[in-house]
Formats: C-alpha cells, structure tokens, sequence
C-alpha cells in the first residue's frame, strides 16, 4: 500500500490548524492514496464550474453541499440525485445553497459536489478506536437505513484476509453481495482487500481516530466509495 506526502501533509496541517473533522476533498485524498476506489468527483464554486463538472463525468450526477459543519447532509436538503441536465445543475445549485442557508445560517459553504452517480447495494466502512480494546473496524448494510437495521459486525484492528472474509459472512444481509434481484454481485477479494486497506490506514495514522465510508456501494465495475469523512483525535 502507498501512502506519500499528501496524506502526511493533509494530517499534519489539519492538526496545526486545530482541524477534527476533514472535509470530504481531504478525506477522498487521503483514502484514494490508501488505495479505496471512489465515485467521480470534483468541487464547484459557482454554477458555471458545477455545469462544466456535470458535463465532464457524465449525465446523472449527484450534487451535494459541502461544509465543514455538515455532516449529514440529507438532514439539511443538502443532496439531489439523478441531476440529468445542465438545467438542472443550475437551478439546483442555487436552491441547494439557499436552503442550506436558511437551516443552517451560520454555516461555511465550500461548495458543492459534482459527483458520478452510481447504483448498487449499499454498505457501510466505519473505525472506532475503543478505550478498552482499541482500533475497532466495522463492516455492515449501509445507506440511510444503517442505524434502523444495524446489521454490523466488528474486528480489532490489525485485521487478516481472513478476517476480512469472515466479517462479510457474518451479515444477516449477506445475501445482497449476491446479486439478489439483478443487483450488481460483490467480488469477496475486492471487498475483504478495501477493509484490509482502511485498517492499515488506520493502524498506520495514529492522529486518525475514526473513518466512516458510506455508502461503499457495489457497482457493475465494481465496489465505489460515495461519501467519506475523517476525524482526527
């Protein structure tokens, strides 16, 4: 696995600034260094640079709000899917700001993400780092509905191939990997190797006191990370 000096430069300047929760730029770079496979995506400023983003990856898009004081971003309207013109992307642009606005007025807006929108099952990545057992790593049904089901199980962090594997298998909703209902399947290796890689992010970075990837969603091209999110210690 490589990790160069972005990932050390993005860490260290976050913790001379005093900086907990990375936004979601710095955060993709630092898991795309790891290896973690995402969506397309780039940050627009202005409506303009969203419509020329939207063209470039390609017709439907996502479109989120992004703040370092956002974290759920459904919570505030700060997301629209399925965003199929340049029409679209314009007046959703400066709906979204506006709404986001009037929630919550006291909020810094960097902008808003273009991104490649992607189908599939969805799962979630998340790391804990417990007063007792330390690093945790977790694996389970992700989306929306993850705190309704609650369909997780843990490994302390370092974690093996095996260990990877075994996790997959322990879901209730394993069956989704499958490919239930002309569902893309999900490939196993691929699957057990991006777990492996967010422990050895974690394991490597002891600044890093929880990763959260959701949704990791399972595409024809295989497994895409959506959204993610670090927080430093």
């Amino acid at each position: 696995m490589n990790f160069d000096n972005t990932t050390n430069e993005l860490l260290t300047n976050a913790t001379n600034q005093k900086i907990k929760v990375l936004s979601l730029d710095d955060s993709r770079k630092i898991m795309i260094q790891a290896g973690i496979p995402f969506n397309r995506y780039a940050l627009a400023r202005s409506q303009n640079e969203a419509t020329n983003i939207a063209k470039e990856i390609g017709f439907p898009v996502v479109m989120k709000i992004v703040s370092p004081q956002i974290i759920h971003k459904t919570d505030v309207d700060g997301v629209k899917i399925n965003i199929n013109s340049e029409i679209e992307v314009k007046s959703n642009y400066i709906q979204m700001i506006n709404r986001v606005r009037e929630v919550t007025p006291v909020c810094e807006i960097k902008g808003i993400s273009i991104e490649e929108m992607v189908k599939g099952p969805e799962f979630i990545i998340g790391t804990v780092k417990d007063s007792q057992f330390g690093p945790m790593i977790m694996f389970g049904v992700g989306g929306i509905f993850v705190e309704v089901y609650k369909d997780v199980t843990f490994r302390l962090i370092p974690i093996s191939e095996t260990d990877a594997k075994d996790m997959l298998n322990e879901l209730r909703g394993k069956e989704l990997l499958n490919g239930i209902r002309g569902m893309p399947k999900g490939d196993p290796n691929e699957l057990a190797d991006i777990l492996i890689r967010v422990s050895k992010l974690m394991e490597r970075y002891k600044q890093i006191k929880e990763i959260d990837i959701n949704p990791l969603i399972l595409t024809v091209g295989g497994a895409k990370a959506v959204d993610a999110r670090i927080i430093l210690e």
